[in-house]
């Protein structure tokens, strides 16, 4: 059992700095009077005096007349040195502040999902930016990507304490994010204890989930709502699910009737949670696990001439940066071409990016290239993207980061 180690409260900076106004340069407010929620070093004056405060301290944001307008966490070191938190100047970012943002957005979950198990907060399109947290039940996961974040980590406990009272909670801060901010990259218990993986209930399906060492936070919420509609596709099908990681598809497939599931990951460690979590479902016997590189066993497959019902792609990020883009777009589209040689015909296709550096039309056509250049044609039946616990800020297109493609291929 692993227990939560002692985390002494850090200094309140706000305490030994006066209330700072930071300019804007001209005509640069316009962007964040309109609701984004970004401010980009260029767009600050940045002298000397702004370059020496230190990151994470909350400051007022002005025009370039002086005139405060809004409250933003300061970071002079990150390209993204202004996180906005409120149209407004003066506000704090305490308890209080904390507690209500929590509560707006518990009760949109609430009123989206059955069960306590969603994404609470996610950052900037919950009023919280830099600011990740997932819910298990009576245990939370944090993410904080963002210096001022990181600071208010004892103001944030308390909220969540106030608002949902977690038997434990878990700071999983190993997000290459958090590099840009100078932040450190490591998990750590912050309340309570944990005795192996936790249990998660999505759609009536009993996943397990490592939240000290798993991907993410320990699961993938923002699939919820697509493993729901591929399991309704895979009833009576073999299914074949690549990068199944804890078996998100691949149970939810099993469990809704297909006839046999093959779920390949080259995580060893995943895999034996998905098995466990097939034994709690009644499955077992429906669901065979392959330890391997996807690509590889995909083309291993089409040499054996092994076709399916459902063929599910669902990798890691190909596009990690923009400078990845190329190279990432072709990875899809080489997804793509394998996947599609696998499926049967009249069988489908899902293929998804979580990579917000490829938008979703791009995704769409390096999909249907793979598609035509494994010889097949048909229709796309279906577009998606994230659950609804994982809402896109309007203003900023990176939120939208998942993308999901269905294909039924003749």
């Amino acid at each position: 059992m692993t227990q939560a180690r002692s985390n002494p409260t850090p200094p309140n900076l706000q305490s030994f700095f006066e209330r700072r106004a930071v300019r804007l340069l001209p005509g640069r407010d316009k962007r964040v009077r309109g609701g984004y929620p970004w401010i980009a070093a260029r767009d600050m004056t940045m002298d000397a005096g702004v370059k020496a405060l230190p990151p994470g301290l909350v400051v007022d944001i002005a025009d370039a007349g002086g005139r405060p307008f809004a409250t933003a966490m300061l970071n002079p070191n990150s390209r993204i040195a202004g996180r906005v938190l409120g149209l407004e100047p003066g506000l704090q970012l305490d308890v209080a502040f904390l507690t209500q943002r929590i509560e707006r957005a518990l009760n949109r979950r609430e009123t989206l999902v059955a069960v306590p198990f969603y994404r609470l907060v996610h950052a900037e399109a919950d009023g919280l930016p830099g600011l990740i947290v997932d819910r298990y039940g009576d245990v939370v996961v944090i993410q904080t990507n963002a210096a001022g974040m990181e600071l208010a980590i004892p103001a944030l406990i308390e909220a969540l304490n106030a608002t949902i009272a977690p038997r434990v909670i878990v700071a999983r801060n190993d997000s290459p994010a958090r590099t840009l901010e100078g932040l450190p990259r490591e998990n750590k218990l912050l309340k309570g204890a944990l005795d192996g993986p936790v249990e998660v209930i999505e759609n009536g399906v009993r996943y397990l989930a490592d939240l000290m060492g798993g991907q993410k936070t320990g699961w993938f919420f923002d699939q919820r709502d697509n493993h729901a509609y591929m399991a309704g596709l895979s009833k009576g099908r073999t299914v074949l699910d690549l990068y199944t990681y804890a078996g998100g598809f691949a149970l939810a497939c099993a469990v809704s009737g297909a006839k046999q599931v093959t779920a390949v990951d080259r995580s060893e460690g995943s895999l034996a949670l998905a098995a466990k979590a097939a034994a709690l479902n009644g499955v077992a016997e429906r669901v065979t696990f392959v330890r391997a590189e996807a690509f590889a066993e995909m083309e291993r497959l089409a040499e054996s001439n092994e076709r399916f019902g459902v063929v599910i792609a669902d990798p890691p990020p190909f596009v990690r940066s923009h400078a990845d883009l190329a190279a990432g777009a072709k990875g899809y589209r080489k997804m793509a071409r394998l996947a599609a040689a696998l499926v049967e015909p009249g069988g489908y296709l899902f293929a998804a990016s979580c990579s917000h550096n490829i938008d979703a039309a791009r995704f769409k056509d390096e999909t249907e290239r793979g598609v035509k250049a494994a010889g097949r044609i048909g229709r796309i039946i279906h577009a998606a993207g994230a659950a609804p616990d994982h809402p896109v800020h309007p203003a900023l297109p990176e939120s939208a980061y998942l993308k999901a493609l269905v294909l039924q291929l003749d």
